[in-house]
């Protein structure tokens, strides 16, 4: 998945839960065409649904731009495990269909690694890693691809994904999939230092990735930072500042992928 070779038509995005979905959706409507977007969630079995914006859009909308491009925003459960099923499941729905998609992207909030990435920030994956996937050994942990047992990081296309990144305003770095959220300092420290660079921890961007690459898809991965990896301090986490991030941030998106303006 080294990169994009045609123009994005139609692009999936997975995200964890309702509250995400709709966030990511409100941006994407904010600058396509009405019925451009849609609403899914193959978790409890809704059928995918237009999408509109009024309802939960936050902050100033864009005047829309007529692109060339329809967008299917998915809540796909929590976890990896759970992102890669409905993400496969979608996948192979629209291939079905006649309508397969360009571009998967896995979507959400999530924690930064502080200070690099405060609370109320955008983290764009240069890689997608399973951190907690391989094996605890005396020497410490063995990813699972150095185990021999297939891999542990997915690339997203570079240029895209650093073009995303710039045009967000975001960090760019690995984005850890793991299924315990960090809750200490010793941990934190431990993720920071065997993956250098590493700007977000979420837990479902290697779920959809393994899907997107079966199916032959470029990927990536845009989180917004509700709070600091580390220390579990609920008190602390800025849950509705992210999902506005998030908005904000699905609303670049399409200019960002540099969709052409002609109708497709």
């Amino acid at each position: 998945m080294s990169g994009t070779t045609s123009p994005v038509r139609r692009l999936l995005v997975v995200t964890a839960v309702a509250a995400e979905r709709e966030a990511a959706a409100a941006g994407l409507a904010s600058a396509l065409v009405p019925g451009a977007v849609t609403t899914d969630s193959l978790a409890d079995g809704a059928p995918a649904t237009p999408f509109e914006a009024a309802a939960t859009a936050t902050g100033p909308t864009p005047a829309p731009h007529p692109l060339a491009l329809h967008a299917t925003v998915l809540a796909g459960g929590v976890g990896p495990g759970a992102a890669a099923a409905t993400t496969a499941a979608a996948l192979a729905r629209a291939e079905a269909a006649g309508r397969p998609y360009d571009l998967v992207v896995s979507a959400g909030i999530g924690g930064g690694f502080a200070p690099a990435v405060p609370v109320g920030s955008v983290a764009v994956a240069s890689a997608i890693v399973a951190a907690d996937l391989g094996a605890q050994t005396p020497d410490g942990f063995v990813p699972v691809a150095e185990l021999g047992f297939g891999t542990s990081r997915h690339l997203p296309p570079q240029p895209l994904g650093r073009t995303v990144a710039e045009v967000l305003a975001a960090a760019y770095g690995p984005v850890l999939t793991v299924s315990t959220v960090t809750g200490s300092a010793e941990r934190a420290a431990e993720l920071a230092d065997r993956h250098p660079g590493a700007v977000a921890e979420a837990m479902e961007g290697f779920g959809v990735a393994e899907a997107a690459g079966a199916a032959g898809l470029p990927v990536l991965e845009i989180r917004t930072v509700s709070n600091a990896v580390g220390p579990r301090d609920r008190a602390a986490w800025r849950i509705g500042e992210a999902l506005e991030a998030l908005t904000a941030a699905f609303g670049k998106l399409p200019g960002a992928m540099g969709v052409g303006t002609e109708h497709g």
